[in-house]
């Protein structure tokens, strides 16, 4: 047998310290779900890509107005020295594009097309979005209320939710947009158009977040968090805003990303219908209207405003995937 090896009384002290700076050296920190799930969301390429296109289309939709003043662009002034009088066409090949003009004027008038996308802009993303808070709003609460208290009110206001699905959305949309179109509750003109839209979109939308948040809850109220707030005599107010609410929000945020781009595309096709927003205000939906009568001869007029709902509603889209990959890893 071997002798045990005997440590020097400078190495027995020094142990402890070199065993304590190791184990300092490869300390674990905690992280917190959001960072877990930034670490995520970083990490998908494409979701980021597409966060970044949604950043600068805010951006730029809120900056809109300064961004024309300062390229001393104007969406309603007619040039029409720039229209060929024989065709009502622009001049030139492309629309009509040019250094002054990058993406062309439009037909019969002359207004450039890169002032009117700027100016369409604010408007799809400010219908888009209050029309997606609106739908949040009364579908959180209700679907909350309906998943959590189940028996008669769920019944009530899934019954509810299944007679607002069941309307014919586009033709009610139409319907009431086109009776307001005058003015109505002392408003006219823009703000009448625009809050008109907000409350049809949003109004009749309100189901679809309300069944998610319903089954979410339903989920929920069976976990052991709320079996001990029950417990501890916390009643269902309390449950509801303390202890449910909190862990809905990431499907909600998830479900309201993917809601935008489609409420985009419902606006887009009201004005494009003529009962959104009314000309002369630009708007991507009203001139894709305006282009159907020369996309045969001026392609471009089409192509332009076709493209930002295109990469606007692609970009939600992708971030809306992202988000819920990152928050749910269970749904991959």
């Amino acid at each position: 047998m071997t002798a045990p090896i005997e440590t020097t009384g400078a190495a027995a002290e020094a142990q402890p310290e070199a065993v304590l700076k190791g184990v300092e050296a490869k300390r674990i920190e905690g992280r917190s779900l959001g960072q877990i799930a930034w670490l995520r969301f970083r990490r998908d390429k494409v979701a980021v890509a597409g966060a970044i296109v949604v950043i600068l289309l805010i951006a730029v939709a809120a900056l809109s107005r300064p961004i024309q003043s300062l390229l001393g662009l104007d969406p309603n002034n007619p040039n029409q020295s720039l229209i060929d009088p024989n065709t009502t066409l622009p001049k030139g090949d492309l629309g009509g594009m040019s250094a002054d003009h990058p993406l062309g004027v439009d037909p019969k008038f002359g207004r450039d097309l890169l002032a009117r996308i700027l100016e369409g802009s604010w408007v799809s993303l400010i219908v888009a979005f209050g029309a997606t808070l609106l739908s949040v709003a009364i579908g959180t609460v209700l679907g909350v209320v309906a998943g959590f208290y189940r028996g008669r009110v769920d019944a009530l206001i899934s019954r509810m939710m299944d007679v607002f699905l069941a309307f014919p959305l586009l033709l009610f949309a139409i319907a009431i947009s086109a009776s307001l179109q005058g003015g109505a509750f002392g408003m006219e003109g823009l703000p009448l158009h625009i809050s008109v839209l907000i409350f049809v979109i949003g109004f009749f939308n309100w189901p679809y977040m309300g069944r998610i948040v319903r089954a979410q809850t339903l989920s929920l109220r069976e976990r052991e968090f709320v079996d001990a707030a029950r417990g501890m005599g916390a009643r269902g107010p309390f449950i509801l805003f303390r202890e449910l609410l909190p862990n809905l929000v990431g499907p909600i945020i998830v479900y309201s990303t993917l809601l935008i781009p489609s409420n985009i595309l419902f606006e887009a096709a009201l004005s494009f219908l003529g009962v959104g927003i009314q000309p002369p205000q630009a708007s991507w939906g009203g001139m894709l209207n305006q282009a159907v009568k020369y996309y045969e001869v001026d392609p471009q007029y089409m192509i332009v405003p076709g493209l930002a709902i295109f990469v606007t509603v692609l970009a939600f889209n992708l971030l809306g995937d992202g988000l819920r990959d990152a928050l749910d890893p269970r749904s991959r």
